[in-house]
């Protein structure tokens, strides 16, 4: 076996620039429907960590609607004891002067969302709101409820007039919406779901949200690739052997069993969060870093990834299922014994996907795409491997293969980029080993300033759309994964489950790879 080292790159201060620009906010009012864990866990923190930072103006108004008896006094008791958990710094940061400052901004409207009184009531509210912000510029509507409840939502807003269609994106004031994912549940759903947003509103108003790609070590894969000039002209298929891309996770379904059930693996993670992530990775320098055209080149990357028919399925994509099994120590049931899934259910848990791009930059390179639930770490990577030298005229123990190189962006919860090489080990022999050349974010700048929330959430507010999908690019990923989905659906799963809990996943994808002589990494 080749020996391996680590060795860690410090980034000098003075060599220090930021990849994007933070703006302040512009003056607006912010309404979320839902008040659930989204509301608790990560909107509220996140707008309180933005205040905190000066990132907010001092014309913000934040209007939950929700169906709980509540007032404004009993709604922000309830914000403030989900602060003390979820806040900054484990809610370190919740001191009186900070939380008075934020719970002035804060309101709230009882009703029911199918109810046209709610609609009546929010726009008394909002008249009275916009009175006090005299530079109020704009209305966000944050659609933080259960994705059954969108074109319902949606229509109403339309039909009350209070979220009115802005043709031209400069004017004010301005409205905008933001939908959370899974944005449909098929091709059919979503096309019907964007024909409904259509009829509402332009499309430079709507904002449908991943969070993945507020991630920081994701937005800066943009800038890794396309302000290292090295890197360009190594990141095709004359260098590239192959790519994988994971996104596992220790955690089982939890309390989520239901939407599980109807979800599965490949809708949860592959139509939204992997496929962003392979996009990013394959596409071509946009001509200006600016949303239209970043979305259009990842547009083009979704829409030349070859089609999987059910004839050739076997050869692209395996399944899986956990049962029981040990994490940390401690064993935990498998997911048929998860509470509100059903007892012989073949919902897949783990997927692993070859994706082809035919094109030009990227022919006959396959891209490995797996995720999976109760896995032995939560760990989400990309791992560009390179190809191997062509002729080794070094001398290596029989049976000993040089490794090749491979570039790894650490996504989480290590964020980071490891670049491995081939080096000689110090000695009278010539004897290769492989080093980790690894840029950590913690060391080189002492943590993650901001969640993916606070930064989709300030991007809203400023009219940055970069990090969002447009409609054609959520149409073209639920075309690539539909047949996936259909074909599963119609195919009995007698062998699930068919990997322990703890476990990297079904032997039948280590098998899978292995048919192209490969082997899965370990993150």
């Amino acid at each position: 076996m080749t020996a391996h080292a680590s060795m860690t790159v410090a980034v000098p201060e003075a060599d220090v620039a930021p990849a994007r620009v933070l703006r302040r906010a512009e003056p607006c009012t912010l309404i979320i429907f839902g008040a659930g864990d989204l509301l608790h866990r990560k909107l509220m923190p996140s707008l309180f960590h933005l205040m905190g930072d000066g990132l907010l103006p001092d014309d913000f108004a934040v209007i939950t609607v929700a169906r709980s008896a509540l007032d404004d006094d009993s709604f922000r008791m309830q914000v403030r004891d989900a602060l003390r958990t979820f806040g900054p710094n484990g809610g370190a940061g919740l001191d009186s002067e900070s939380w008075e400052r934020f719970a002035n901004h804060l309101h709230y409207v009882r009703g029911e969302l199918d109810d046209p009184a709610t609609y009546d009531a929010l726009r008394q509210r909002l008249t009275e709101t916009d009175a006090t912000l005299p530079g109020g510029s704009g209305h966000l509507f944050y659609l933080a409820i259960p994705p059954s409840l969108y074109e319902e939502t949606i229509n109403r807003l339309a039909q009350s007039g209070i979220a009115p269609r802005v043709p031209d994106p400069k004017q004010r004031p301005w409205v905008r919406v933001i939908i959370e994912k899974p944005f449909g549940r098929s091709l059919e759903s979503a096309v019907a779901l964007n024909a409904c947003v259509r009829r509402a509103f332009a499309e430079h108003q709507v904002y449908r949200i991943d969070h993945y790609l507020g991630k920081e070590t994701v937005q800066n894969l943009l800038v890794f690739r396309f302000a290292n000039s090295i890197f360009e002209p190594l990141w095709n298929r004359q260098h590239v052997h192959h790519v994988q891309i994971t996104a596992a996770e220790s955690v089982g379904v939890e309390h989520r069993g239901k939407y599980y059930e109807e979800a599965g693996v490949v809708r949860d993670m592959f139509q939204n969060h992997l496929l962003q992530l392979l996009t990013l990775t394959a596409m071509e320098p946009p001509v200006t870093f600016n949303a239209d055209a970043v979305r259009d080149e990842k547009v083009k990357v979704l829409r030349a990834i070859r089609p999987i028919t059910p004839t050739v399925m076997h050869d692209y994509a395996v399944r899986g299922q956990y049962g029981p099994g040990v994490i940390d120590g401690k064993p935990v049931p498998g997911y048929r014994q998860e509470p509100d899934v059903a007892p012989d259910s073949a919902t897949p848990t783990y997927c692993a996907i070859r994706f082809m791009i035919d094109n030009w930059r990227w022919q006959d390179v396959p891209f490995y795409l797996r995720s999976g639930k109760r896995m032995p770490r939560r760990a989400t990577e990309i791992a560009i491997q390179f190809r191997k030298p062509p002729h080794l005229m070094f001398p290596l123990p029989e049976g000993q293969t040089i490794e090749p190189n491979s570039l790894v962006i650490r996504v989480q919860p290590k964020e980071g980029i490891a670049l491995r090489f081939e080096v000689k080990v110090p000695g009278v022999e010539v004897k290769l080993a492989s080093m980790d050349m690894d840029f950590g974010y913690a060391e080189a700048f002492g943590g993650l300033d901001h969640d993916a929330y606070e930064t989709l959430l300030l991007d809203c507010m400023v009219g940055e759309a970069t990090l969002f999908t447009r409609s054609d690019e959520v149409e073209a990923a639920w075309g690539i994964v539909d047949p996936i989905i259909g074909f599963w659906t119609n195919k009995r799963a007698d062998h699930f489950p068919n990997y322990p809990a703890g476990s990297w996943g079904p032997t039948v994808a280590d098998e899978f790879i292995a048919r192209e002589g490969l082997k899965w990494r370990e993150p």
